[in-house]
């Protein structure tokens, strides 16, 4: 409740009085030293005189039941008469009180403001007051947590013991210093700048965020900090608390932590790395084992498409073998010559037939065991490939013949013992596979980059499914049931070939013969005899 007269304006009654209301307990008015008259007095004021009635309050004034002298002079500007009375409210009744008053001027006019605060109720406001700075102190001075105060200029103006004993100085040593004493004289110049943006708009914060701070104590050792900014302004000016925290042990389990997580990523790593190796080892393995597994398979194919071939191709020339041997005992006249030659030449040939199935597994041995190897030389190929056409003439049937031509340069430089396998293979099929009236032409052709081998029959042909399997062992055409042949021939021609970097084109049709056409590079550079 406040109470008002029209000769003081609304602006200078707010500018005076609220802050007065604010932080005084007790009443507080104003009088007109001219009239006497009461123009203000808060609503705290009336209560305690014991009445919220204005005309109240103006009779105990006039007739000063308070006890309050008014005098009309004005004494010395700005003089403060504080003193302990005894008092009067509207009842009459008496209280003790202290009393202030102030005199002033406004607009020519002299005012006196006056304070009444009750002895018990100041006395409490003194002692509350009392206690809070007791509180404030003890937080302040048995902080586990340094506090440090600093004015604009960033002179130290307040410090807690934690943060004196965290520096290692006295109070008097630190009291009136620049701040920058307390950190890194390397970064000097950037906290001074910094200091001055943080002046020129303050907020609580932490400072340096996502930087690695330290203080420096009087030894000149550093220390790792956390360091909180807060401010607050008075009458004496602008100010800065900082909260500082010694974080060494912190960091160092920090650092102990980033240890052990290094080392546990090199751990992780190696085990990774290891577990990598296995597994790679491990996969080796298994490949090594499925190639094992499958050459064990091969083999066992291999065996048993062996003893399968073997059991016929070997019982037949051997029964024929030993019927001719056992006939030719018995036409022993000399009458009967042409009969015992008859029986001597299928037992010739057999043996032939046998020798040169021997001799393919054998071949087909020694590639797989990786055993074959080139020697290559120079040789006359015309005369080389009539060897080999005199050589296969024991197995020509009656009325078969082998054509040869030779196109180009004389002499070839590869190794003549896998060309002769070649060509005896390829010249052993045509035989068989062809009419006993049947013409076989064999051509050898040698330019400049390459030498090239034809041969070609007029026989029974192949069908397209039989020559997509051409060069696989043991692999016979569906056509050739009824003769003899191991399978094997043309698996040796395949491997021979592709060892001297040869390549193979077969053109064949059932009932109108095949065309092998063998391509052989040649490098000239690197010839050597």
């Amino acid at each position: 409740m406040n109470f008002s007269v029209g000769d003081l304006d609304v602006n200078f009654q707010l500018s005076i009085f609220a802050a007065m209301l604010e932080r005084v307990p007790g009443l507080v008015a104003v009088r007109a030293l001219e009239t006497g008259k009461l123009i203000y007095v808060n609503e705290t004021g009336a209560k305690m005189l014991g009445t919220d009635n204005y005309a109240s309050l103006e009779q105990v004034m006039d007739q000063n039941k308070l006890g309050i002298s008014v005098g009309k002079v004005l004494p010395d500007a700005d003089r403060f008469i504080p003193e302990e009375r005894v008092l009067k409210n509207v009842l009459g009744e008496s209280f003790a009180g202290v009393y202030e008053e102030i005199f002033l001027k406004h607009e020519n006019k002299d005012y006196c403001f006056f304070r009444i605060t009750d002895v018990l109720s100041d006395r409490r406001y003194k002692q509350q007051l009392n206690k809070e700075l007791e509180r404030f102190g003890a937080l302040f001075d048995y902080a586990s947590i340094g506090i440090l105060v600093a004015n604009k200029q960033g002179e130290i103006v307040l410090i807690n013991g934690f943060a004196l004993q965290q520096f290692g100085y006295t109070r008097g040593e630190l009291i009136g210093q620049k701040v920058e004493i307390l950190i890194p004289q390397r970064v000097h110049h950037r906290h001074v700048s910094h200091r001055e943006k943080y002046n020129a708009d303050p907020q609580s914060r932490p400072m340096g965020i996502g930087l690695d701070l330290y203080a420096v104590r009087k030894d000149k050792t550093e220390f790792p900090v956390e360091i909180s900014l807060s401010h607050y302004s008075n009458e004496e000016g602008d100010f800065v608390i900082a909260y500082i925290s010694n974080i060494t042990e912190r960091k160092k389990a920090e650092e102990r932590v980033e240890k052990l997580y290094s080392e546990l990523e090199e751990m992780v790593e190696d085990r990774t790395i290891k577990l990598r190796k296995a597994l790679e080892e491990l996969e080796a393995s298994k490949e090594e084992l499925t190639l094992a597994l499958g050459k064990e398979k091969e083999l066992g194919d291999l065996k048993s498409r062996f003893v399968s071939m073997a059991s016929h191709e070997f019982r037949t020339p051997l029964s024929t073998i030993l019927s001719s041997a056992f006939l030719v005992k018995h036409y022993d006249s000399e009458k009967d010559q042409p009969i015992r030659n008859k029986h001597i030449q299928r037992i010739v040939n057999n043996v032939s037939l046998l020798t040169d199935t021997l001799n393919d597994f054998l071949s087909v041995g020694k590639i797989e065991e990786g055993k074959v190897q080139i020697r290559s030389a120079e040789f006359d190929i015309e005369e080389h490939f009539n060897t080999i056409i005199q050589e296969i003439q024991g197995i020509v049937k009656e009325k078969q013949v082998i054509r040869y031509k030779h196109t180009g340069e004389k002499t070839l430089v590869l190794d003549p013992s896998l060309i002769k396998h070649v060509a005896l293979n390829l010249l052993g099929n045509a035989i068989k596979f062809s009419g006993s009236d049947g013409i076989i032409e064999m051509e050898t052709i040698k330019e400049k980059d390459k030498f090239t081998l034809i041969v070609k029959d007029n026989g029974i042909g192949m069908s397209q499914e039989d020559q997509q399997h051409l060069f696989e062992r043991f692999y016979r055409g569906s056509n050739v049931s009824n003769i003899q042949g191991t399978g094997l021939g043309l698996h040796i021609v395949h491997k021979y070939s592709e060892m001297m970097n040869g390549s193979i084109l077969c053109n064949s049709e059932l009932n109108k013969g095949t065309t092998f056409t063998i391509i052989f590079p040649i490098d000239n550079e690197n010839i050597s005899y």
